[in-house]
Order: C-alpha cells, then sequence, then structure tokens
C-alpha cells in the first residue's frame, strides 16, 4: 500500500517540476488553493522504454490528500492515513509520520527545490505537465499530469474517512494508530 502513496508522492513532485531553475510556477500557485489533477506514472529501467504503472486522480489541500488509483483510495488529513481498498473490502488506517516524505506527499511541497537537479520538464501547459525525474542512475519516472485546477480552499472535512460508515461485516478495518 506505500507504492500508492508513494505515487501520489511523486506526482505531487512532478507537479511542482513543471519548470526548471528557481522557481516553479506551478507548485508556487498550490499554497492556498484545492489542487486536482489525472496523473499517469510510467517507470523506465537501465534506459529501456517507459512502462506505465498506474494512473489515477489526486486532490490536495494543504498536507491533506485524496488519492484514487490501482483500485485503492488514500485518504489523509495531514495526521491519519486511511488506505481503502473496495475490492477486497479492506481499510488499513496509520498514523501519518512527519518526516516521511513518501508517505505524505504535502510535505514536498516546502521542499521540492533540492530535487531540481534530478528533474526534466518534457512538456508544460496551462493545466498539464510531462516530467521525468530521476530516481538513480538507473531508473527514471515520468509523471504525466492533465486537468491540474487550482479551486478555492474548502477544508479538511472531505479527507477523512469515517469509519463507523463502513459495516463491521463487510469491511475488515487494521488500525495501526
Amino acid at each position: 500500500m506505500k507504492r500508492i502513496v508513494s505515487i501520489l508522492f511523486l506526482s505531487v513532485w512532478a507537479l511542482a517540476a513543471s519548470a526548471q531553475g528557481g522557481g516553479i510556477p506551478l507548485l508556487d500557485r498550490v499554497e492556498g488553493h484545492r489542487v486536482t489533477f489525472h496523473y499517469t506514472y510510467s517507470l523506465s529501467r537501465q534506459g529501456s522504454e517507459f512502462t506505465p504503472v498506474t494512473d489515477g486522480d489526486v486532490t490536495v489541500e494543504g498536507n491533506a490528500y485524496i488519492l484514487e488509483g490501482l483500485g485503492l483510495k488514500v485518504i489523509s488529513n495531514g495526521i491519519t492515513r486511511w488506505t481503502q481498498d473496495e475490492d477486497a473490502r479492506e481499510v488499513l488506517v496509520e498514523k501519518v509520520e512527519q518526516e516521511d516524505l513518501f508517505t505524505n506527499p504535502a510535505l514536498f511541497i516546502g521542499s521540492y527545490r533540492r530535487y531540481m537537479d534530478r528533474i526534466r520538464v518534457n512538456a508544460a501547459g496551462t493545466d498539464s505537465l510531462d516530467v521525468t525525474l530521476t530516481l538513480d542512475e538507473n531508473t527514471k519516472a515520468r509523471f504525466q499530469l492533465q486537468h491540474i485546477v487550482y479551486g478555492v480552499l474548502q477544508g479538511k472535512s472531505d479527507f477523512s474517512l469515517d469509519e463507523k460508515s463502513l459495516s463491521e461485516e463487510e469491511y475488515v478495518i487494521t488500525d495501526l494508530r
């Protein structure tokens, strides 16, 4: 399940990579907005063609996010993270670790400049972005973001899961907090 959250982190990372150099206009616009986008994530190992890994939809507001992809829905209010697998009828509840950028992508927004030397912008539009990120000498990740929308802040009430709304007979809820 952490892989899907890592994909979200990298998607927000890709959103940050809309420009080279000092500032990043798409990322600079994130603060003070609820941002939604559709992403496609691909990997290339040792110079091979990019192989699609997943795609999905993301909503980010402050340090809270919702990610839907690979049959999972990940919801985080910045304190607690719920990973819901509808097919398996399971929910994993975890405490968000503040220092872990891979499980809380909103933390990346404040530190994106540290990674600029590993990001190549392939294309950028007013509501789309295509970037390649070098993870290591043998692995590159490609993020294609589409339909990026900056909306008004709506508060964090959408970024939690009411566990009581899920039937105990239908769902297995594992609480690791």
